[in-house]
């Protein structure tokens, strides 16, 4: 009941609240931006995906759960990669235990990560294990993340950079907090 009344509290004199799990910062934003690549109408990535915008993954035929017509504006795909970064923030947040703290950079480059390989596969990964027995977060990013580097079974080389950027972001410092939230 606290809660609720803090959040009644907070909207009522415009007090800013905290979301939780954060929304990834630009850094981040830009960077899946830049590997992604902007796809204006839906076709297959490089092991054969259907993708449209900055990396959505077509789940219906001809992509119909978008709500908008393809072509698609990169304003739209940047709305709808903001919509789809949703699902990945949460399982970042809920898979890494609240013991480990990560800066915005750290988060955003494991919500990177998420957004490419899905929610599934970092579950399960020796990297959020690793993090959850308290090893060191630069360390673990550093070792792990580089083996994230195939497709289709076949090591790709805009895997190889994607994951060289995003342990580049992971150990850039920062001072913004992001988790736990």
């Amino acid at each position: 009941m606290k809660a609720l009344f803090l959040l009644f509290a907070a909207a009522l004199f415009g007090y800013a609240t905290a979301v939780c799990p954060p929304p990834a910062n630009a850094d981040t934003i830009n960077l899946i931006e830049r590997f992604e690549g902007f796809v204006p109408s839906p076709r297959p990535d490089p092991i054969g995906l259907p993708t449209v915008g900055y990396g959505h993954l077509c789940k219906t035929k001809g992509c119909s759960e978008v709500p908008f017509k393809f072509p698609v504006t990169k304003a739209n795909a940047v709305t709808l990669l903001h919509s789809d970064l949703t699902t990945f923030q949460n399982c970042v947040n809920s898979d890494i235990k609240r013991s480990v703290h990560l800066n915005d950079n750290q988060y955003g480059a494991l919500v990177s990560w998420a957004y490419n390989v899905g929610c599934g596969n970092i579950k399960t990964s020796s990297l959020v294990r690793r993090l959850n027995a308290g090893e060191d977060p630069n360390t673990v990013a550093a070792q792990e993340l580089p083996q994230w580097n195939k497709g289709g079974g076949k090591v790709l080389p805009g895997l190889v950079r994607r994951r060289a950027e995003e342990v580049k972001l992971f150990k850039t410092p920062s001072s913004v907090s992001a988790h736990p939230c």
